[in-house]
């Protein structure tokens, strides 16, 4: 507790990115822990706008197309279900698992997703721009032009998953972490970021936005590679 007051002291005057910058420590986010009760089988077959599910399982449904908008699901699994075009914008995802789910143009514009574990999903142009994830593992699998402009992220963790060209754009990111996952063509422009640990991270490619990257920590390695893009950003000519 001492260091963090000494550390507050230090860079009173000083932009945020160049106080995180001096130092090594980057909060850890804090991770889900689910613990499901006994699920009933959902066998409706329709969902419904604003629908409530609490302790259900939808498994192997094809749920594509389907209107859930303001849906809220509570200690739910939705396991190997396809998700095309599935309108679930504004939903609440609560304390629930999403597993091996797959499909294109999922809209989650404006959800919310709290205590939630996405895992192995092969998901293309899922829509979540302006939602708010907090206490999220987003755990293997390949997402596809993930749209999460505007939204929120405290204590999110991508982990060994694949993210082609993630759109970060006016997002907010709080303690979130990139750990065995390949970041590729990532938009971060006009993100604000807070203990955002890009280390572990196997591969980053970081298309635009990279003047946000203040807030963020990364490595001696992934420095090097990030130099040609901040040398453009602050219009320096490398002539050899």
């Amino acid at each position: 507790m001492a260091r963090n007051g000494q550390g507050e002291g230090r860079d009173q005057g000083h932009g945020r990115g160049q106080g995180r910058g001096r130092g090594t420590a980057v909060k850890a986010a804090r991770r889900p822990e689910l613990r499901l009760p006994e699920l009933a089988v959902w066998e409706d077959g329709v969902l419904e706008p604003d629908g409530d599910y609490d302790a259900v399982e939808f498994a192997d449904l094809d749920l594509a197309g389907q209107e859930g908008v303001g849906a809220r699901f509570m200690d739910c699994a939705l396991r190997r279900c396809a998700l095309d075009g599935a309108h679930l914008a504004k939903a609440r995802i609560l304390d629930s698992v999403l597993e091996g789910v797959r499909g294109v143009g999922t809209d989650l514009a404006g959800a919310s997703l709290r205590d939630v574990e996405l895992l192995e999903a092969r998901l293309g142009g899922a829509q979540l721009h302006g939602a708010v994830l907090e206490r999220v593992l987003v755990r293997g699998g390949k997402i596809d032009y993930l749209n999460l402009r505007t939204a929120r992220l405290r204590d999110v963790v991508f982990e060994g998953c694949v993210l082609v060209e993630p759109d970060f754009a006016g997002a907010v990111l709080e303690r979130v972490e990139f750990r065995d996952c390949v970041l590729r063509e990532a938009d971060f422009t006009g993100a604000r970021l807070a203990d955002v640990d890009l280390r572990a991270a196997a591969e980053l490619g970081i298309a635009r936005g990279v003047e946000a990257l203040a807030g963020a920590v990364i490595s001696p390695a992934q420095l090097f590679e990030l130099a040609p893009a901040l040398a453009a950003q602050l219009g320096v000519r490398v002539v050899a």
